[in-house]
Protein backbone atom coordinates (compact mmCIF):
# COMPACT_ATOMS: atom_id res chain seq x y z
CA UNK A 1 0.00 0.00 0.00
CA UNK A 2 1.38 3.37 -0.88
CA UNK A 3 1.81 6.30 1.67
CA UNK A 4 -0.88 8.49 0.43
CA UNK A 5 -3.10 5.97 1.00
CA UNK A 6 -2.93 5.41 4.60
CA UNK A 7 -4.15 9.05 5.32
CA UNK A 8 -7.96 7.99 5.66
CA UNK A 9 -7.06 5.77 8.64
CA UNK A 10 -5.18 8.46 10.58
CA UNK A 11 -6.27 11.15 13.18
CA UNK A 12 -3.64 13.95 13.30
CA UNK A 13 -2.49 15.48 16.03
CA UNK A 14 -1.24 18.65 17.47
CA UNK A 15 1.74 19.02 19.88
CA UNK A 16 0.81 22.40 21.15
CA UNK A 17 -2.16 20.24 23.01
CA UNK A 18 0.54 18.04 24.66
CA UNK A 19 1.88 20.46 27.23
CA UNK A 20 5.41 19.35 26.59
CA UNK A 21 7.86 21.84 27.76
CA UNK A 22 11.19 22.35 25.65
CA UNK A 23 13.94 22.64 27.19
CA UNK A 24 16.18 25.90 26.63
CA UNK A 25 19.41 24.60 26.99
CA UNK A 26 19.20 21.17 24.45
CA UNK A 27 17.20 20.41 21.03
CA UNK A 28 14.40 17.86 21.74
CA UNK A 29 12.56 15.14 19.94
CA UNK A 30 9.71 17.07 20.02
CA UNK A 31 11.30 19.76 17.96
CA UNK A 32 12.86 17.62 15.29
CA UNK A 33 9.96 15.37 14.62
CA UNK A 34 7.95 15.81 11.93
CA UNK A 35 3.85 15.27 13.00
CA UNK A 36 0.91 15.05 11.60
CA UNK A 37 -1.21 17.86 12.20
CA UNK A 38 -4.28 18.97 11.78
CA UNK A 39 -4.94 20.37 8.30
CA UNK A 40 -1.32 19.31 6.48
CA UNK A 41 -1.04 16.17 4.54
CA UNK A 42 1.46 13.59 5.83
CA UNK A 43 4.39 14.49 6.46
CA UNK A 44 7.45 12.63 3.80
CA UNK A 45 8.89 9.38 5.34
CA UNK A 46 12.25 8.78 4.09
CA UNK A 47 13.40 4.79 3.56
CA UNK A 48 14.74 3.20 6.25
CA UNK A 49 13.61 6.26 8.46
CA UNK A 50 12.09 5.94 11.87
CA UNK A 51 8.03 6.13 12.23
CA UNK A 52 6.02 6.61 15.58
CA UNK A 53 2.37 5.37 15.81
CA UNK A 54 -0.33 5.80 18.47
CA UNK A 55 -3.26 3.25 18.50
CA UNK A 56 -5.91 4.49 21.28
CA UNK A 57 -7.40 1.03 21.41
CA UNK A 58 -8.36 -1.08 25.24
CA UNK A 59 -11.65 -2.66 24.01
CA UNK A 60 -9.45 -6.36 24.11
CA UNK A 61 -7.88 -5.47 27.19
CA UNK A 62 -8.24 -7.24 30.34
CA UNK A 63 -9.15 -5.69 33.14
CA UNK A 64 -6.97 -2.67 32.14
CA UNK A 65 -9.19 -0.32 30.31
CA UNK A 66 -8.18 3.04 30.32
CA UNK A 67 -5.11 2.24 28.29
CA UNK A 68 -5.97 3.52 25.32
CA UNK A 69 -5.35 6.81 26.80
CA UNK A 70 -1.47 5.98 26.88
CA UNK A 71 -0.11 7.13 23.33
CA UNK A 72 -0.16 11.41 23.58
CA UNK A 73 0.76 10.51 27.72
CA UNK A 74 4.15 8.93 26.32
CA UNK A 75 4.62 11.48 23.68
CA UNK A 76 4.13 14.33 26.27
CA UNK A 77 7.06 12.89 28.46
CA UNK A 78 8.97 11.56 25.12
CA UNK A 79 8.88 15.08 23.07
CA UNK A 80 10.45 17.13 25.82
CA UNK A 81 13.65 14.51 26.02
CA UNK A 82 16.81 15.75 24.37
CA UNK A 83 17.90 14.66 20.72
CA UNK A 84 20.05 11.09 21.24
CA UNK A 85 21.98 12.28 17.85
CA UNK A 86 21.87 15.03 15.48
CA UNK A 87 20.44 12.78 12.63
CA UNK A 88 17.66 11.62 14.83
CA UNK A 89 15.02 12.01 11.72
CA UNK A 90 11.57 11.33 12.97
CA UNK A 91 8.11 10.80 11.58
CA UNK A 92 4.62 10.82 13.93
CA UNK A 93 2.23 9.82 11.46
CA UNK A 94 -0.54 10.46 14.69
CA UNK A 95 -3.37 8.07 15.84
CA UNK A 96 -4.69 5.39 14.11
CA UNK A 97 -8.97 6.20 13.71
CA UNK A 98 -10.75 3.84 16.02
CA UNK A 99 -12.92 1.17 14.65
CA UNK A 100 -16.70 0.26 14.91
CA UNK A 101 -15.05 -2.93 16.55
CA UNK A 102 -11.33 -3.90 17.16
CA UNK A 103 -11.46 -5.81 14.27
CA UNK A 104 -11.71 -2.58 12.30
CA UNK A 105 -9.25 -1.14 14.31
CA UNK A 106 -6.71 -4.09 13.82
CA UNK A 107 -7.46 -3.72 9.98
CA UNK A 108 -6.41 -0.15 9.92
CA UNK A 109 -2.92 -0.81 11.83
CA UNK A 110 -2.29 -4.28 9.70
CA UNK A 111 -2.39 -1.27 6.65
CA UNK A 112 -0.63 1.35 8.19
CA UNK A 113 2.16 -1.61 9.25
CA UNK A 114 2.67 -2.56 6.04
CA UNK A 115 2.87 0.16 4.17
CA UNK A 116 5.53 1.74 6.91
CA UNK A 117 7.56 -1.52 6.91
CA UNK A 118 7.19 -1.65 3.25
CA UNK A 119 9.33 1.30 2.94
CA UNK A 120 12.24 -0.02 4.89
CA UNK A 121 11.42 1.90 8.17
CA UNK A 122 11.43 0.94 11.48
CA UNK A 123 7.87 1.58 13.75
CA UNK A 124 7.39 2.67 16.59
CA UNK A 125 4.10 1.65 18.36
CA UNK A 126 2.23 2.89 21.21
CA UNK A 127 -0.77 1.27 22.46
CA UNK A 128 -3.46 0.62 23.76
CA UNK A 129 -3.92 -2.99 24.80
CA UNK A 130 -1.23 -5.59 23.88
CA UNK A 131 -3.40 -7.59 21.44
CA UNK A 132 -2.55 -4.42 19.13
CA UNK A 133 0.10 -7.14 18.68
CA UNK A 134 -1.87 -8.92 16.52
CA UNK A 135 -2.47 -6.45 14.14
CA UNK A 136 1.06 -5.76 13.99
CA UNK A 137 1.59 -8.98 12.91
CA UNK A 138 -0.77 -9.17 10.53
CA UNK A 139 0.77 -5.78 9.02
CA UNK A 140 3.85 -8.43 8.24
CA UNK A 141 1.37 -10.85 7.30
CA UNK A 142 -0.02 -8.53 4.34
CA UNK A 143 3.99 -8.34 2.84
CA UNK A 144 3.83 -12.44 2.92
CA UNK A 145 7.15 -11.46 5.29
CA UNK A 146 8.37 -14.73 7.15
CA UNK A 147 9.09 -12.57 10.42
CA UNK A 148 10.28 -13.51 14.75
CA UNK A 149 8.45 -11.88 17.90
CA UNK A 150 10.03 -10.88 21.22
CA UNK A 151 7.72 -10.39 23.89
CA UNK A 152 8.44 -8.92 27.04
CA UNK A 153 6.20 -9.98 29.31
CA UNK A 154 5.36 -11.96 32.53
CA UNK A 155 2.64 -13.93 30.53
CA UNK A 156 2.45 -16.11 27.83
CA UNK A 157 -0.88 -14.79 26.26
CA UNK A 158 -2.02 -18.25 25.35
CA UNK A 159 -5.48 -17.90 26.84
CA UNK A 160 -7.64 -19.86 24.56
CA UNK A 161 -10.77 -17.55 23.85
CA UNK A 162 -12.87 -17.01 20.81
CA UNK A 163 -12.11 -13.18 20.84
CA UNK A 164 -8.45 -11.35 20.45
CA UNK A 165 -7.85 -9.67 23.46
CA UNK A 166 -4.47 -8.89 25.53
CA UNK A 167 -4.49 -12.45 26.93
CA UNK A 168 -5.34 -14.46 23.77
CA UNK A 169 -3.58 -12.37 21.07
CA UNK A 170 -0.29 -15.20 20.90
CA UNK A 171 -2.46 -18.24 20.27
CA UNK A 172 -4.49 -16.09 17.53
CA UNK A 173 -1.51 -15.60 15.44
CA UNK A 174 -0.07 -19.30 15.66
CA UNK A 175 -3.94 -20.02 14.49
CA UNK A 176 -3.38 -18.05 11.83
CA UNK A 177 -2.81 -20.26 8.16
CA UNK A 178 -0.70 -19.40 6.18
CA UNK A 179 1.34 -18.69 8.98
CA UNK A 180 4.05 -16.14 8.85
CA UNK A 181 5.48 -16.52 12.08
CA UNK A 182 9.00 -18.57 12.15
CA UNK A 183 9.61 -17.92 15.88
CA UNK A 184 8.38 -16.76 19.03
CA UNK A 185 10.66 -15.72 22.58
CA UNK A 186 9.29 -14.57 26.03
CA UNK A 187 12.05 -12.71 28.05
CA UNK A 188 10.95 -12.54 31.38
CA UNK A 189 7.84 -15.06 31.76
CA UNK A 190 6.96 -15.27 35.93
CA UNK A 191 5.88 -18.94 36.96
CA UNK A 192 3.32 -18.11 38.97
CA UNK A 193 1.57 -15.98 36.38
CA UNK A 194 2.14 -18.66 33.88
CA UNK A 195 1.82 -22.49 35.19
CA UNK A 196 3.47 -25.07 33.96
CA UNK A 197 1.20 -26.58 31.57
CA UNK A 198 1.91 -23.44 29.08
CA UNK A 199 5.21 -23.54 29.56
CA UNK A 200 4.87 -27.00 27.87
CA UNK A 201 2.94 -25.83 25.12
CA UNK A 202 5.31 -23.65 24.79
CA UNK A 203 8.37 -26.08 24.55
CA UNK A 204 5.93 -27.94 22.67
CA UNK A 205 5.63 -25.49 20.16
CA UNK A 206 9.56 -24.90 19.84
CA UNK A 207 9.50 -21.49 21.20
CA UNK A 208 12.00 -20.18 23.66
CA UNK A 209 10.95 -18.82 27.05
CA UNK A 210 13.02 -17.26 30.00
CA UNK A 211 12.23 -16.91 33.14
CA UNK A 212 12.49 -13.22 34.93
CA UNK A 213 15.13 -14.68 37.30
CA UNK A 214 17.23 -16.46 34.68
CA UNK A 215 17.41 -12.94 32.83
CA UNK A 216 18.13 -10.73 35.41
CA UNK A 217 20.87 -12.92 36.37
CA UNK A 218 22.59 -12.44 32.71
CA UNK A 219 20.91 -9.16 31.24
CA UNK A 220 23.78 -9.34 28.26
CA UNK A 221 21.81 -12.82 26.98
CA UNK A 222 18.48 -10.53 26.35
CA UNK A 223 20.75 -8.93 23.50
CA UNK A 224 21.04 -12.14 21.78
CA UNK A 225 16.92 -12.47 22.22
CA UNK A 226 16.02 -9.39 20.97
CA UNK A 227 18.64 -9.33 18.22
CA UNK A 228 16.71 -12.11 16.80
CA UNK A 229 13.17 -10.34 16.46
CA UNK A 230 11.59 -8.54 13.84
CA UNK A 231 8.42 -7.71 16.20
CA UNK A 232 9.26 -6.64 19.69
CA UNK A 233 6.28 -6.68 22.12
CA UNK A 234 6.72 -4.96 25.58
CA UNK A 235 3.64 -5.30 28.04
CA UNK A 236 3.99 -2.50 30.60
CA UNK A 237 3.17 -5.27 33.25
CA UNK A 238 6.89 -6.93 32.79
CA UNK A 239 8.26 -3.92 34.44
CA UNK A 240 8.00 -3.83 38.47
CA UNK A 241 5.53 -1.67 40.45
CA UNK A 242 7.74 0.57 42.30
CA UNK A 243 9.16 1.56 38.80
CA UNK A 244 6.24 1.26 36.28
CA UNK A 245 3.03 1.32 38.58
CA UNK A 246 0.71 2.51 35.61
CA UNK A 247 -0.93 -1.07 34.87
CA UNK A 248 -4.03 -2.27 35.86
CA UNK A 249 -2.12 -5.86 36.78
CA UNK A 250 1.18 -4.57 38.55
CA UNK A 251 3.46 -6.91 40.48
CA UNK A 252 6.48 -6.12 43.05
CA UNK A 253 8.65 -8.21 40.96
CA UNK A 254 9.42 -7.61 37.22
CA UNK A 255 12.38 -6.03 35.33
CA UNK A 256 13.60 -2.42 36.64
CA UNK A 257 13.47 0.58 34.86
CA UNK A 258 17.07 0.58 33.98
CA UNK A 259 17.12 -3.08 32.49
CA UNK A 260 13.87 -2.26 30.61
CA UNK A 261 15.84 0.71 29.18
CA UNK A 262 18.99 -1.39 28.41
CA UNK A 263 16.70 -3.87 26.45
CA UNK A 264 15.42 -1.04 24.31
CA UNK A 265 18.54 -0.11 23.93
CA UNK A 266 19.40 -3.70 22.55
CA UNK A 267 16.19 -3.34 20.42
CA UNK A 268 17.15 -0.83 18.28
CA UNK A 269 20.65 -1.10 17.83
CA UNK A 270 19.05 -4.94 16.34
CA UNK A 271 19.19 -4.41 12.29
CA UNK A 272 16.82 -6.74 12.19
CA UNK A 273 14.06 -5.13 14.74
CA UNK A 274 11.65 -3.38 12.59
CA UNK A 275 8.61 -2.81 15.04
CA UNK A 276 8.54 -1.93 18.86
CA UNK A 277 5.42 -2.38 20.34
CA UNK A 278 5.02 -0.32 23.68
CA UNK A 279 1.44 -1.61 25.34
CA UNK A 280 -0.50 -1.86 28.54
CA UNK A 281 0.48 1.87 29.88
CA UNK A 282 -2.52 3.11 31.71
CA UNK A 283 -2.42 6.32 32.75
CA UNK A 284 -5.33 6.17 35.51
CA UNK A 285 -3.10 4.24 37.40
CA UNK A 286 0.24 5.89 36.95
CA UNK A 287 1.41 8.39 39.25
CA UNK A 288 2.88 12.31 38.52
CA UNK A 289 3.83 10.54 35.33
CA UNK A 290 6.37 8.34 36.46
CA UNK A 291 5.54 5.22 33.68
CA UNK A 292 5.30 7.23 31.15
CA UNK A 293 8.37 9.07 31.55
CA UNK A 294 10.14 5.81 31.96
CA UNK A 295 8.49 4.10 28.76
CA UNK A 296 9.87 7.43 26.76
CA UNK A 297 13.40 7.26 28.42
CA UNK A 298 12.78 3.70 26.61
CA UNK A 299 12.01 4.60 23.25
CA UNK A 300 15.03 7.38 24.12
CA UNK A 301 17.10 4.46 24.04
CA UNK A 302 15.89 2.36 21.05
CA UNK A 303 15.81 5.47 19.21
CA UNK A 304 19.65 5.98 19.82
CA UNK A 305 20.68 2.32 19.51
CA UNK A 306 18.34 2.52 16.25
CA UNK A 307 20.58 5.68 15.32
CA UNK A 308 23.77 3.03 16.39
CA UNK A 309 23.39 0.26 14.15
CA UNK A 310 26.27 -1.72 12.92
CA UNK A 311 24.45 -3.77 9.46
CA UNK A 312 27.26 -6.43 10.49
CA UNK A 313 24.84 -9.29 10.13
CA UNK A 314 27.16 -12.45 8.46
CA UNK A 315 24.36 -12.83 6.09
CA UNK A 316 24.24 -9.75 4.69
CA UNK A 317 27.30 -8.52 5.05
CA UNK A 318 30.42 -11.58 5.32
CA UNK A 319 33.39 -9.29 5.51
CA UNK A 320 32.15 -7.72 8.62
CA UNK A 321 32.86 -10.70 10.71
CA UNK A 322 35.61 -13.46 11.54
CA UNK A 323 34.41 -17.29 10.99
CA UNK A 324 34.91 -20.01 13.66
CA UNK A 325 34.33 -23.77 13.32
CA UNK A 326 33.67 -25.76 15.86
CA UNK A 327 32.89 -29.45 16.17
CA UNK A 328 30.57 -30.55 18.96
CA UNK A 329 29.06 -33.66 19.57
CA UNK A 330 29.16 -36.25 17.38
CA UNK A 331 31.39 -34.87 14.85
CA UNK A 332 29.19 -32.28 14.08
CA UNK A 333 30.67 -28.84 12.87
CA UNK A 334 29.40 -25.94 14.12
CA UNK A 335 29.88 -22.28 12.32
CA UNK A 336 30.45 -19.20 14.57
CA UNK A 337 30.84 -15.78 13.66
CA UNK A 338 31.54 -12.76 15.51
CA UNK A 339 31.54 -9.39 14.29
CA UNK A 340 34.45 -6.94 14.00
CA UNK A 341 32.48 -4.15 14.39
CA UNK A 342 30.07 -4.45 17.39
CA UNK A 343 32.03 -8.55 18.92
CA UNK A 344 28.75 -9.71 18.97
CA UNK A 345 28.26 -13.47 18.02
CA UNK A 346 26.29 -15.16 15.57
CA UNK A 347 25.83 -18.95 14.52
CA UNK A 348 24.65 -20.49 11.69
CA UNK A 349 22.08 -23.43 11.97
CA UNK A 350 21.40 -25.81 9.21
CA UNK A 351 18.55 -26.48 7.56
CA UNK A 352 18.15 -30.22 6.12
CA UNK A 353 15.37 -29.50 3.56
CA UNK A 354 16.07 -28.18 -0.07
CA UNK A 355 13.03 -26.07 -0.23
CA UNK A 356 12.29 -25.08 3.03
CA UNK A 357 16.18 -23.23 3.08
CA UNK A 358 15.08 -21.03 0.29
CA UNK A 359 11.80 -20.13 2.05
CA UNK A 360 13.83 -19.66 5.76
CA UNK A 361 17.15 -18.32 4.14
CA UNK A 362 16.67 -15.07 6.22
CA UNK A 363 16.61 -17.72 9.84
CA UNK A 364 19.52 -19.47 9.20
CA UNK A 365 22.09 -17.00 11.10
CA UNK A 366 20.76 -17.10 14.28
CA UNK A 367 21.89 -14.16 17.08
CA UNK A 368 24.18 -15.83 20.23
CA UNK A 369 26.77 -14.80 22.57
CA UNK A 370 29.96 -15.65 23.22
CA UNK A 371 29.33 -17.79 26.45
CA UNK A 372 27.32 -20.34 23.54
CA UNK A 373 30.46 -20.67 21.71
CA UNK A 374 32.79 -21.50 24.88
CA UNK A 375 30.13 -24.22 25.10
CA UNK A 376 30.49 -25.48 21.54
CA UNK A 377 34.57 -25.63 22.85
CA UNK A 378 33.67 -28.46 25.25
CA UNK A 379 31.62 -30.68 23.02
CA UNK A 380 28.47 -29.07 24.01
CA UNK A 381 25.76 -28.14 21.11
CA UNK A 382 23.75 -24.84 22.66
CA UNK A 383 20.48 -24.69 23.85
CA UNK A 384 19.44 -21.80 21.65
CA UNK A 385 20.86 -23.65 19.03
CA UNK A 386 18.61 -27.09 19.10
CA UNK A 387 16.15 -25.12 19.59
CA UNK A 388 16.39 -23.44 16.35
CA UNK A 389 17.57 -26.31 14.43
CA UNK A 390 14.23 -28.38 15.50
CA UNK A 391 12.12 -25.05 14.25
CA UNK A 392 14.13 -24.97 10.87
CA UNK A 393 13.42 -28.78 9.99
CA UNK A 394 10.41 -29.99 11.74
CA UNK A 395 8.19 -27.45 9.82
Amino acid sequence: MAMSSIKKYLSPINPDDLGFYPSEYAVTLGSKTKVYTPGSNLPPIPKRGLVLLGVEEDRGAISNAGCAEAPNEIRRCLYQLALPTEDTNIVDLGNIIIGQIPEDTYYAVAEVVSAVLNKGNTLILLGGSQDLTFAAYKGYENLKRIMNIATIDPRFDLENTDETSSRSWLRNIIMQSPNYLFFLTNVGYQSYFVGQPYVKLMDELKFDAYRLGEVRHDMQRTESLLRNADLISLDVSAIRQSDAPGNGFPSPHGFYGEEYCQMMRFSGMSDKASCLGIFEYNPSFDRNAQTANMLAQGIWYFIEGFYNRKHDNPMLNPRSSKHYLVQAKEGMDIHFYKSKLSDRWWIKVPCEKDDLREIYSDQLMLPCTYADYQLAMEGELPAIWWRYFKRLNTN
